[in-house]
């Protein structure tokens, strides 16, 4: 029988060394719940990183994956299939655009955007425009292009020349938005919440100008839902929060609550412009992976999660300004949408973190002073109470709170 050691040994020795690993071997998962190898439990406060929306091993999922697993696994994309179909039926119907692009990951999903736009504007629009602008601190992915298309420069190095045709601007600031478009400029892409740029929220004046410019200019707007979709944010798209009609959005993480998933979804104008031949994929849209987030679909339904994310969100916001209220100097602010959040600490977050995953808490520590929480959409006012009493009582350790 495998244990930590062993496992983190094999690990060096077998895998790129491309990830810095938590110091926890995860042996099984239920619900909100992960089990190490000597059988204690964790709260699961991160979701795979916003991937299992409905908890660990869903009853109701495992039992359509294996019942699809002996029916049909995969065939490829040259023949018709019933459950891309019925998928693709179901995500049209939680938003105001037409056609589906199924694919396996969120960055094909944003390549595959970056692609339908570059290729709407010479095939449809016929012009040759083709740059694409994003925002400082958001995160799209780590093929060439999704790197480029990223607005953080640390994760850039060691990958020149990367491809051309990607500008950035700052975040949250209409002016320098005007200055950055150019007669090459072909869309605008954006996180209606930058997770990975540390739960960092679009203020509404902001996308009004996005629109705008967008309108004036006659781009097109890509919203990566990569992270924010499927009910993380209180609606199925976060971009419905607001007035905001985008010519695609992108969908990965949770949509199949863990199997490997994505989808570009646009308007029917913008998709003609992929004919026969001109994108594919080998495994996207797979039988299985349909199955699957057909599944998901109709559990957020009937059991109401996009409103529960948003009622248990709302109140996860009270219960952390509670926290901060009683330690100001030790938290900067605390922000988020549903059950997507972010408490940013005044100070690096590391050993916080740490002491978090101590006490059975699994959670994330991003742009070094942000704790995000992507809880199961599951999640009870109990589990997020617990945390944050937890989370008080560590802030009153100073050795803790100094960076």
């Amino acid at each position: 029988m495998p244990d930590k050691s062993s496992l983190q040994e094999k690990t060096a020795k077998y895998l790129c060394s491309t990830y810095v690993r938590y110091p926890l071997a995860v042996k099984s998962a239920n619900g909100f719940s992960l089990y190490d190898f000597d059988g204690r439990e964790y709260l699961d406060l991160l979701s795979g990183i916003s991937v299992c929306n409905l908890g660990h091993s869903h009853p109701e999922v495992v039992l359509a994956i294996t019942r699809q697993a002996q029916k049909l696994i995969h065939v490829s994309n040259l023949f018709y299939q019933e459950e891309q179909v019925a998928l693709a039926e179901k995500l049209i119907s939680t938003c105001s655009l037409d056609r589906v692009f199924f694919c396996n990951s969120g960055a094909e999903a944003n390549e595959g955007a970056i692609k339908l736009c570059r290729r709407y504007m010479q095939k449809i629009k016929k012009q040759n425009r083709f740059e694409i602008i994003t925002l400082t601190g958001s995160f799209h992915g780590r093929t060439l292009a999704t790197l480029s298309a990223t607005g953080q420069d640390k994760i850039k190095q060691g990958f020149d020349p990367l491809p051309q045709g990607f500008k950035t601007t700052p975040f949250n600031d209409e002016k320098a938005l005007d200055k950055v478009i150019s007669q090459d400029t072909a869309a605008i892409m954006v996180e209606i919440i930058q997770g990975e740029g540390g739960v960092k929220i679009l203020s509404p004046g902001f996308l009004k100008k996005i629109v705008h410019v967008c309108r004036r200019h006659d781009l097109l707007l890509i919203v990566d839902e990569i992270q924010t979709g499927m009910g993380r944010t209180g609606k199925y798209w976060a971009h419905q929060h607001y007035d905001l009609c985008p010519d695609i959005i992108t969908s990965a993480k949770a949509m199949a609550n863990g199997l490997p998933m994505g989808a570009v979804i646009s308007l029917e104008k913008v998709a003609q412009a992929f004919d026969a031949g001109s994108h594919g994929t080998t495994f996207g849209g797979s039988p299985l992976a349909c199955a699957a987030a057909i599944k998901v679909l109709e559990i957020m339904e009937r059991d109401q999660l996009v409103q529960r994310a948003w009622q248990v969100g709302q109140e996860a916001l009270e219960i952390f300004e509670g926290v901060r209220k009683k330690h100001p100097e030790k938290i900067v602010e605390v922000r988020g949408m549903g059950l997507m959040l972010g408490i940013e600490l005044a100070f690096a977050g590391n050993k916080i973190w740490k002491a978090l995953l101590e006490k059975g808490y699994v959670l994330n520590l991003t742009q070094d002073t942000v704790l995000r929480l992507l809880p199961p959409l599951v999640i009870s006012r109990d589990h997020i109470e617990g945390f944050a009493m937890t989370l008080e009582i560590l802030l009153r350790d100073s050795e803790l709170c100094q960076g």
